[in-house]
């Protein structure tokens, strides 16, 4: 893994001397995948891909081939596995390893990809099999620099003479839609060497189209927890990556567990209560599987026993799977950067669940035409750099004060071969100007004119970002609050004459950017106005003198909501439903629950309520047992049928009928108690608890 720089260094550009032409960024070869695979299907063959051959070419050119077995082979997966399968969508952890390629960057990324299967299924269409309709060919989608791009790859993969693949793997043998993930990805930035350096937030931004906001865990702001608070309890994926260390030619495990220079991802939040008070900790897990934090909060540490036996066995793990436990403060000190990604950018704003605009703009810097370089360069070129117009305006639904509006502004580059890796990355920022000439209208003239600033409207007036950073990476990003207002932005290099292509991407509540591509709202799925509505007026009423809430609150609130879809009659939970439900979820046994913890129930009762109107195909309001069954295997649980009828009985009216407050309870105690089991069991098969252990689980009846 490669450390995140954040430095002024000047480097050399990758641009050959003497070369007058722009080099164009090379597109990824589109290929139809429908049209392959029937046309394979029809004339019975396998897919064999000649834009990504089963050849060395494939791999690299570089160090990786030195760590290469002697006879190499390509194989497909039915030649190494009996019955190969390539999804396992009742895995719920990634178990994918890490093979001969350093791309811990890539599996960190994955690992938090998994935890929003909405979007992994875009990533990797679900309906792809070894069985119905094989033709060894396959598909995935990444965003692609603006853009959703289709990625055909065959099924063969490098294995040694054992048959074992030699990039990634999955802890199961027979899956292998992890494999060929990979193989997509390196066809995508030219070979598997291309993924040997690389960093978590490209990754990230790849399988959602995303934007960055990074925290520099040395200088992080006091409100951190609430920040991953937000990250984890809305649509935000997030990795992280410790402390380089001392350069060496192998991957250097320290003392305290942690790998030096590695990419881990965040998995969870939780605060606890421990004797002395609460503590703050994170979750995290490496991307190889294995190695874990020995520290406090480790899966021997001490610590577990300063809580109750209830919230150790829900959260303890001890198993060496590379996912652990530590305290926020540890979190800072060892790890560098907090990187999170979000579909929506009001991570940073607080305006969850609000409607945002989205404008993407292309551009580039050529030579002797808009390659300025950065003011810090005296040269007077600077205002050659392309120019674009933002006007902010105000947004009339706001609660908050309208004098400023939040706005992301990221800047893109493109790298100019076919491999990403071939050609370094050059050093780029941008600069932001209020457009005092065009203050307080935005006239139509400028609108339609070509007309730039003039050179000496930068001489004269000082940037908003007065401290502009520019950085060697793929992406530059920066949240700012703005008056309403016209703005300039002026990307450019670091340095002036090189050349390169890029976006820029502009985020807000409502703008307009000149020649914008592309305009549209984003609206988080499960955290839209129905949310924010939901939230402000029943749970902050009722909380008002203090933020957590007991079972009469909680009834209060499920029987006061407008459900969707369910208006021919009244939902009707009741103080025992609600105790229930308040027992699973109260992990600290105050008899309440925080904010933290109603929303984790909010988005399970939107998923079951999801679920359960998909299958009550009568809408009757209930599900027999055949629908419970059904519905069941909708969430992802696999459960016996003697379970799910003893299960039925417990909750169900005298004809077995299960309502969705019964539904509910159900289903948060079959997840609750699946997930207990998990974390206490040695090998998968069963539990030893001792009494003190054994006595909290009567309280979650």
């Amino acid at each position: 893994s490669m450390p995140f720089l954040l430095c002024l260094k000047k480097k050399k550009s990758p641009v050959p001397l003497g070369r007058s032409i722009f080099q164009k960024h090379t597109p990824p070869i589109q290929q139809n995948y429908q049209a392959l695979l029937e046309s394979c299907l029809k004339n019975k063959r396998l897919f064999t891909d000649d834009t990504f051959p089963a050849h060395i070419s494939s791999i690299g050119t570089g160090a990786l081939l030195k760590k290469l077995p002697r006879n190499l082979q390509w194989k497909r997966p039915h030649a190494l596995h009996k019955s190969p399968v390539f999804y396992a969508a009742n895995r719920k952890q990634l178990d994918l390893c890490q093979g001969l390629v350093e791309n811990c960057w890539f599996l960190a990324a994955l690992e938090a990809l998994t935890f929003h299967q909405d979007i992994l299924a875009a990533v990797v269409p679900q309906n792809q099999s070894f069985e119905r309709k094989y033709a060894g060919i396959f598909h995935f989608q990444f965003w692609h620099f603006g853009e959703w791009i289709d990625v055909v790859v065959d099924d063969r993969l490098p294995v040694n003479e054992a048959g074992e693949l030699l990039f990634v793997s999955s802890v199961y043998k027979n899956v292998f839609w992890g494999a060929l993930l990979e193989k997509a990805y390196a066809k995508l930035y030219g070979s598997y060497e291309d993924l040997q350096i690389g960093q978590v937030s490209e990754a990230l931004v790849d399988f959602t189209g995303g934007v960055n906001t990074r925290i520099k865990l040395a200088e992080a702001p006091p409100d951190l927890w609430d920040i991953l608070t937000r990250a984890t309890y809305s649509r935000s994926l997030m990795g992280c990556q410790t402390h380089l260390g001392v350069r060496l030619r192998t991957t250097k495990v320290l003392k305290n567990g942690l790998v030096a220079g590695h990419a881990y991802t965040v998995t969870g939040i939780r605060k606890v209560t421990c004797q002395y008070g609460p503590e703050n900790l994170v979750r995290l897990r490496n991307p190889w599987g294995k190695i874990e934090w020995k520290g406090d909060w480790s899966d021997s540490s001490y610590k577990w026993e300063l809580l109750s036996p209830k919230e150790k066995i829900l959260l303890r793990k001890k198993k060496d799977d590379g996912e652990f436990w530590m305290s926020l403060r540890d979190f800072q000190i060892h790890f560098v950067d907090l990187v999170i990604c979000k579909l929506t950018p009001d991570l940073m704003s607080q305006e969850d669940g609000k409607k945002w605009m989205y404008s993407l703009k292309s551009g580039r810097w050529v030579k002797g035409s808009t390659a300025g370089g950065s003011l810090g360069f005296c040269n007077g070129n600077f205002w050659m750099n392309p120019q674009y117009w933002l006007n902010v305006l105000p947004v009339e639904d706001s609660k908050k004060s309208p004098s400023t509006c939040s706005v992301v502004i990221s800047l893109m580059q493109k790298h100019s071969t076919k491999h990403r890796n071939r050609a370094p990355h050059l050093f780029i920022g941008f600069s932001l100007y209020k457009n005092t000439i065009l203050l307080p209208f935005f006239p139509e003239q400028y609108q339609q004119s070509n007309r730039k600033l003039p050179p000496g409207f930068f001489t004269r007036h000082q940037p908003v970002n007065k401290h502009q950073v520019f950085l060697d990476e793929r992406e530059v990003t920066h949240d700012f609050h703005l008056e309403p207002c016209v703005y300039v932005i002026v990307p450019s290099t670091l340095e002036p004459q090189q050349e390169s292509e890029f976006i820029l991407r502009v985020f807000s509540r409502k703008h307009v950017l000149r020649f914008f591509h592309a305009l549209k709202e984003i609206v988080d799925r499960y955290e839209g106005k129905i949310w924010e509505d939901f939230f402000t007026k029943h749970f902050e009423q009722v909380s008002a003198c203090n933020p957590e809430i007991n079972a009469v609150q909680l009834q209060r609130i499920l029987n006061n909501i407008s459900w969707r879809n369910f208006q021919s009659f009244r939902l009707n939970f009741s103080l025992d439903s609600c105790q229930g439900i308040l027992a699973l979820l109260d992990l600290n046994a105050t008899g309440t629950l925080s904010i933290q913890e109603f929303r984790v129930l909010w988005k399970r009762l939107l998923f079951y309520l999801e679920v359960f109107q998909k299958r009550d195909t009568n809408r009757s309001g209930k599900l027999d047992l055949v629908e419970l069954h059904a519905a069941v295997q909708e969430t992802g649980i696999s459960l016996s049928n003697e379970v799910c009828n003893l299960m039925a009985i417990r909750y169900g009216d005298p004809d077995l009928q299960i309502s969705f407050e019964s539904f509910v309870c159900f289903m948060l105690r079959v997840e609750i108690m699946g997930e207990a089991f998990r974390n206490l069991t040695q090998d998968g098969k069963g539990i030893y608890l001792r009494e003190s252990e054994v006595q909290p689980i009567p309280y979650c009846q």
